[in-house]
């Protein structure tokens, strides 16, 4: 993803923090993309837990050591700055604003957050279980993968201990139960757990836009089953693949991107606590390149910041920070030419990897930097701005993507 990275690499020699992938825990981990906070590797990547540390009090604490290039190889710092409290959440105010009065009420309803990556859903859910469970948060808060279940099979079950006593194999060839019955049974006993301290505890169940129909049935049913002792948080970018039943049975909360001035304000923070010169014009090109996303912010500067310089635009740059898919060029021409069939192939392409929200996103940014006439551009961003509005709304993203498509072509035979 980024020139002169090295992801295989696995020379440290801290072999303790090394995870079940056998991946160094001073490179990103292939599986969850996610690192510990340096004190110590999580026993499985997958359950996405992490050390709790020594939590700072703010996620950008100016009182923290000088850089310091060992410390800075070892810890992440989209780890390292991630929120602990409500105060530490950036953005977000409505949606935090509702958790608030949740936790105080000790009314916590089922949750269904919804929103492109990296925009803090996971992140909130954390936040969440420390403001209800305090030192305990950990032990009331199990966590799941949906795409883990559903995209890599068995595989996947033989991989993680938690399910051992279950599968009672390490082959995935000799698991005689199926995908689904062991998800349902795992989140059956999961949710029938008394909680410590607590009158519920919580399920939150990552990418459930990955559970098949028969597993979101299933779910639905556990769900009413254990509603007094268990609460489920299903977090997801696609909403409309979720089934009415399971959407109507939470609260809806929607996350979206990190505006370009938050994202500035917080590079420049976080740039001098790590005591990383960064420049006027090096802020605005990582804006620009991250785009809302804030996560991504971060990886960047701190890419940037390992060659030891001043950070400028040109080392920001320097940076392979491409990210815009082939596929969206090509919808974005075929849309243009008036070819429905073609643009139809690449939605149903692209909507295997990125939701409707993204695939608009990126729509809009490729747009921006075409030189189409300004008149044009205008148009094409208001039918991107209705689709966009319709799949926040929970509106089906083929359906509203092909209706763009058609949208476009009606306005270029116009134009002709």
């Amino acid at each position: 993803m980024w020139k002169g990275v090295d992801r295989r690499r696995s020379c440290c020699k801290y072999r303790s923090c090394q995870g079940a992938a056998g991946h160094c825990h001073r490179t990103w981990h292939r599986t969850c993309q996610l690192r510990p906070t340096g004190r110590y590797h999580e026993r499985n990547c997958d359950e996405y837990r992490y050390s709790s540390g020594a939590p700072s009090r703010h996620p950008y604490n100016l009182n923290i050591p000088a850089r310091n290039p060992q410390i800075m190889e070892q810890v992440i710092w989209t780890e390292k700055y991630r929120p602990h409290t409500f105060e530490d959440i950036v953005g977000h105010e409505h949606i935090v604003a509702n958790l608030k009065h949740l936790v105080e009420s000790n009314n916590l309803p089922h949750l269904v957050l919804y929103g492109a990556k990296n925009t803090g859903k996971m992140s909130a859910v954390f936040v969440l279980a420390r403001a209800l469970y305090g030192e305990q948060w950990e032990n009331n808060l199990a966590i799941f993968d949906a795409s883990n279940f559903f995209d890599r099979g068995k595989k996947y079950l033989v991989s993680d201990p938690r399910f051992a006593r279950l599968i009672g194999t390490d082959d995935p060839k000799k698991i005689q139960k199926t995908v689904i019955s062991v998800f349902k049974q795992v989140i059956n006993e999961y949710a029938g757990m008394a909680a410590l301290d607590s009158d519920f505890r919580m399920i939150f169940i990552d990418s459930a836009e990955a559970l098949s129909m028969d597993a979101q049935h299933a779910l639905r049913r556990i769900m009413e089953k254990h509603s007094r002792t268990c609460r489920f948080i299903l977090s997801t970018t696609h909403l409309p693949r979720l089934i009415p039943a399971l959407r109507s049975r939470g609260l809806n909360l929607f996350f979206d991107r990190a505006s370009d001035a938050t994202v500035a304000a917080h590079i420049r923070c976080i740039a001098e606590a790590e005591r990383a010169p960064i420049t006027d014009d090096g802020v605005q090109a990582i804006v620009y390149e991250a785009d809302g996303d804030l996560a991504f912010a971060i990886m960047v500067l701190q890419i940037a910041s390992m060659k030891r310089r001043e950070i400028t635009a040109n080392t920001v740059y320097e940076v392979d920070l491409e990210r815009i898919p082939e596929g969206i060029l090509e919808l974005l021409h075929a849309s243009l030419a008036g070819d429905f069939k073609t643009a139809r192939k690449r939605i149903d392409d692209l909507l295997m990897e990125e939701s409707g929200a993204d695939i608009t996103h990126r729509l809009r940014r490729v747009i921006e930097n075409k030189s189409f006439d300004s008149a044009l551009s205008a148009e094409l961003a208001i039918l991107l701005a209705d689709t966009d509005m319709n799949l926040i709304s929970g509106s089906n993203e083929r359906v509203q993507l092909e209706a763009w498509v058609t949208q476009v072509g009606m306005l270029m035979e116009r134009q002709s």
